[in-house]
């Protein structure tokens, strides 16, 4: 949020046709790219997803569930839900980030510590 309000945009890339002989996982060509504010006046020259693909990583390497063939996977819809947030209370608030030198919650003011582990489960 910025001055009391919501700015955001989306990014979209329509992907062309694999070139012939390229094999199953190869990544399709970029034709072009769209950019739409959706929201508020978004900075045109801020606008990129780099950000969302990074959380996406960072979820897909941390929580096995995201990754391509695996049996790490939840039956139950409420089993992935609660891993996926525990998840995330563990990386926002119970890792420390070698860049910022401190967990993000701390980062951003919400905390003033590292949470246990004790600590986390009770805030799920």
């Amino acid at each position: 949020m910025v001055g009391g309000y919501s700015r955001s945009a989306e990014s979209g890339a329509p992907y062309g046709a694999p070139a012939d002989g390229e094999a199953r996982y190869s990544p399709a060509e970029v034709k072009s790219v769209e950019v739409v504010p959706v929201m508020g006046r978004p900075d045109p020259e801020r606008i990129c997803t780099s950000i969302v693909e990074r959380s996406n990583l960072s979820l897909r390497m941390g929580l096995r569930r995201f990754t391509r063939l695996t049996n790490a996977f939840s039956k139950k819809w409420e089993n992935h839900w609660a891993a996926v947030a525990l998840w995330y209370c563990w990386y926002n608030f119970g890792r420390v980030h070698k860049s910022l030198r401190m967990t993000p919650a701390m980062a951003a003011g919400i905390s003033d510590h590292i949470w246990n582990v004790r600590e986390r489960l009770e805030f799920a």
